[in-house]
This record gives structure tokens, C-alpha cells and sequence, in this order.
């Protein structure tokens, strides 16, 4: 079982900036698929960013340019840095962890998710 718990949410001015981290614990996968989700009020849960071990990275269309994901894998932990947030980045952020190597973007792909963190930005 792999444990993820995320960081970092919290409320912003618009125009600002926020880093969240997930530290993964339990039986990590180093060499696998990391993911950011977020789910705003009302909507789905929509894919934000993953990445792979070897570093390799895709984003949503809605944040490419704005955030950026990356890993440490000796410390089993992955980050969201996202700049320039604007009020249709509030959501709650979800990090999740999948079995496999390749680049995910779809919610039913993951298998182990975090409890989320809450990101509000104010406008």
C-alpha cells in the first residue's frame, strides 16, 4: 500500500503563487507515474500534471506554462510549483501515485491518492 499526503494549499491573491508536495511512504514506486488532480466545486476531478521517474512531464492545456511538476525520488516526494493562479485555479489538489511507468493522465489510471489539499485563490 502506498500512503501519499499533500502540502502546501492555502489561499492566494490572485497573481501569486503556491508550491504543494506529496510525500509518499508505504511501498513507493520510484520508478512510476506521478500525478496532480483537482477537483473544483460542482465539476469532475480533471488531470493537472504527472510525471515520470525518468522526469519526463505532461500537463493540462489550462496550466502549461503556469505550473510545473517535478520529483525527488531519494526522498519520495513530488511538487506542483504553480505561478500566475487565477480564481479558476481553486480546487481542491489531489496527489496520486500509479503502478506503471508511463505518462497518465486520466483519473482511473492511478491507484493511490492522497486526501487532497485545498488551494483558493482570490480574485
Amino acid at each position: 500500500q502506498v500512503q501519499l499526503v499533500e502540502s502546501g494549499g492555502g489561499l492566494v491573491q490572485a497573481g501569486g503563487s503556491l508550491r504543494l508536495s506529496c510525500a509518499a511512504s508505504g511501498r513507493t514506486f520510484s520508478r512510476n507515474a506521478m500525478g496532480w488532480f483537482r477537483q473544483a466545486p460542482g465539476k469532475e476531478r480533471e488531470f493537472v500534471a504527472a510525471i515520470r521517474w525518468s522526469g519526463s512531464t505532461t500537463y493540462a492545456d489550462s496550466v502549461k506554462g503556469r505550473f510545473t511538476i517535478s520529483r525527488d525520488n531519494a526522498k519520495n516526494t513530488v511538487y506542483l510549483q504553480m505561478n500566475s493562479l487565477n480564481a479558476e485555479d481553486t480546487a481542491i489538489y489531489y496527489c496520486a501515485a500509479a503502478k506503471t511507468i508511463v505518462l497518465l493522465t486520466r483519473v482511473t489510471e492511478y491507484d493511490f491518492w492522497g486526501q487532497g489539499t485545498q488551494v483558493t485563490v482570490a480574485s
